[in-house]
């Protein structure tokens, strides 16, 4: 894995922190949004995040969506201009992406 920038392992920690997940996995797509609207020019600037904890279980995908968004305070809207989230329990399937 190439080195991740300041905001990405923000993202990590908070996330580990919050949620422990069974999985985890930050994807900086920055590059493909090169040039377009919120390209801020720091290499951070959109990200996906699929992340897999007991956290989700039970809970409707938009309040699993509210509680990412919570546990990481100022990054998405402010810090990063975009920024989607797939949170899974711990028996749904991840994606084929993931």
């Amino acid at each position: 894995m190439p080195d991740s920038g300041p905001i990405e392992g923000e993202i990590r920690q908070l996330l580990t922190d919050a949620f422990h997940p069974e999985t985890l996995v930050v994807s900086n797509d920055s590059a493909m949004h090169s040039g377009h609207a919120g390209d801020d020019g720091s290499g951070e600037s959109h990200f996906s995040v699929i992340i897999r904890a007991d956290a989700f279980e039970g809970v409707s995908r938009l309040q699993r969506q509210r509680k990412v968004l919570a546990a990481l305070g100022d990054i998405p809207g402010q810090r990063v201009h975009a920024f989607a989230i797939k949170a899974l329990a711990p028996a749904e399937p991840l994606p084929e992406n993931a």
